[in-house]
């Protein structure tokens, strides 16, 4: 955001010369730069839980080796929890997919090809 600063000559009397005030003008919001920080996070944290879900749905995936190769240990709840790690993985990179296709257009509008 942009700071703006006033020179105004002080109004006062004094004794001295004149003196320069300066003032700082409140800084205004940036609807634009908001938006465009906004969706950069949302994509960089989309990408990150995508990352950490495929991690845990490779990690069931071993386990699911591990019992099929090995009857005498028993493995419970990996498959629901790769279920739900692999959903997980398409809701966040849809929303990856999402955000990177709205900062695009926004780019594009902005510079007007």
């Amino acid at each position: 955001m942009k700071t703006q600063k006033a020179t105004y000559q002080s109004s006062m009397p004094s004794n001295t010369r004149n003196k320069l005030v300066l003032r700082r003008t409140r800084k205004r919001f940036n609807s634009r730069i908001f938006i465009d920080r906004t969706i950069e996070t949302t994509a960089i944290v989309s990408l990150f839980f995508t990352g950490f879900a495929g991690v845990g749905a490779m990690a069931c995936w071993g386990l699911e080796i591990i019992e099929t190769n090995n009857p005498n240990i028993i493995i419970s709840g990996w498959e629901q929890q790769k279920n739900i790690c692999l959903g997980a993985m398409l809701v966040s990179f849809s929303a990856f997919l999402g955000s990177s296709l709205i900062g695009a257009s926004f780019s594009i509008q902005r510079d007007k090809f």
